[in-house]
């Protein structure tokens, strides 16, 4: 048993030393007579796993619920989905973004995001990513 716990460690450490990993968060615009405060930065906090040097997986706070994410680099730019884990086809959300480099791995990322939902209109929308 305990080689088993030894050797399961060991792989886990080797997998979390050796990958990207990367947090993100959108920026809410505060509503009519509100202030900034610091839930319009953390409301939509996430981490991602860079599968590649392409691809990222990861998890997303939304409102009370967790939404899985996704992403996709062409170069700078990105394609994403987010959907979450109930209703997922219904309530999914895809869209479009760019990336710039702010200082060492850290990043904003202006984006362009839709609904799945019918009559549901576009939105711009502001992210900050750190990569690790």
């Amino acid at each position: 048993m305990k080689k088993m716990f030894l050797t399961a460690s060991f792989v886990l450490a080797t997998i979390l030393c050796s990958a990207q990993l990367m947090v993100i968060t959108t920026v809410n615009q505060p509503g009519d007579n509100e202030e900034w405060e610091m839930s319009n930065f953390t409301d939509n906090m996430g981490v991602g796993y860079m599968l590649n040097d392409n691809m990222v997986l990861g998890l997303v706070k939304n409102g009370e619920e967790y939404d899985m994410w996704g992403r996709y680099y062409f170069s700078m730019c990105y394609a994403f989905v987010q959907a979450p884990t109930e209703e997922t086809m219904d309530n999914m959300m895809y869209g479009a973004g760019y990336t710039f480099k702010v200082w060492k791995d850290l990043y904003v990322d202006p984006n362009y995001r839709m609904s799945t939902k019918e009559g549901s209109e576009g939105e711009f929308r502001l992210g900050i990513t750190y990569k690790f």
